[in-house]
């Protein structure tokens, strides 16, 4: 892991905030999302979320510009829990995302409230379900988020990206945007690994070790948006995936 590390016990009273903030943020989803604007839900989206990454000690930069509005289809390489943070700290969008992360303890419960797409991936029947829920939201003028690859990586090696849900922008004639992520420390100039949700790795294993870090830089570098051009969704897929590859290693 790079860096220095806090103590146990400043590590611990992160997660005590964090709870506290998490709680908040629930009661927030309950309470207001639904007397309020889209623009005034994105902009409470994005500060609780500005304010999250500050209690776990995780310093957000954004390179390039973020989208302004919709419609439009953002796809990112996926490295962690956190991503899912990172990205709404940049830019507050609807996340398509894996069914199982609607069972992660408390985590869950909040990326359901803002609006998050749930996918069975192993079930075609479902994946196509989502695809069409996909373009009704791009027609709708909605900034949806995917990680194509389907599961986190170990930030350093892209997987292929699945092209099933790029389907849903060639449906609704909506553009991409490829957008590459990366954890770095800001001393060495090197990858950062604390954030890391990979192989055996559970969920809280990889919480603690971002909570024990005190150096952890989140990179979110926005490309240009791309529409199809008559590219089927296969070809589609992996020139984004290129893209993706540039815009990580910065």
């Amino acid at each position: 892991m790079s860096g220095r590390r806090r103590s146990a016990l400043a590590a611990g009273w992160r997660i005590v905030r964090a709870l506290g903030h998490v709680l908040h943020g629930l009661w927030i989803i309950r309470s207001e999302f639904g007397k309020l604007t889209p623009d005034a839900t994105d902009l409470l989206v994005r500060e609780w979320t500005r304010q999250m990454l500050g209690i776990l000690g995780v310093t957000l930069q954004v390179r390039g510009t973020p989208p302004a509005h919709g419609p439009l289809l953002v796809v990112a390489n996926h490295i962690s829990w956190l991503d899912i943070l990172v990205m709404n700290a940049a830019r507050p969008s609807h996340f398509v995302s894996k069914a199982d992360v609607k069972a992660w303890p408390v985590i869950g419960a909040l990326v359901t409230g803002v609006g998050t797409l749930y996918i069975e991936r192993e079930s075609r029947r479902d994946a196509m379900r989502v695809v069409h829920k996909m373009a009704e939201h791009l027609r709708g003028g909605d900034i949806l988020a995917v990680f194509p690859e389907g599961t986190t990586g170990d930030g350093q090696t892209l997987l292929p990206f699945h092209a099933n849900l790029i389907q849903a922008a060639i449906a609704a004639e909506a553009p991409v945007l490829p957008v590459g992520l990366s954890y770095v420390d800001p001393v060495h100039g090197q990858r950062h690994d604390a954030p890391l949700f990979i192989g055996d790795t559970t969920l809280l294993q990889s919480l603690w070790n971002t909570l024990r870090a005190t150096d952890v830089v989140a990179v979110v570098h926005y490309g240009e948006p791309q529409r199809a051009q008559g590219r089927d969704r296969r070809t589609w897929a992996q020139d984004l995936r290129e893209a993706v590859v540039t815009l990580r290693e910065g």
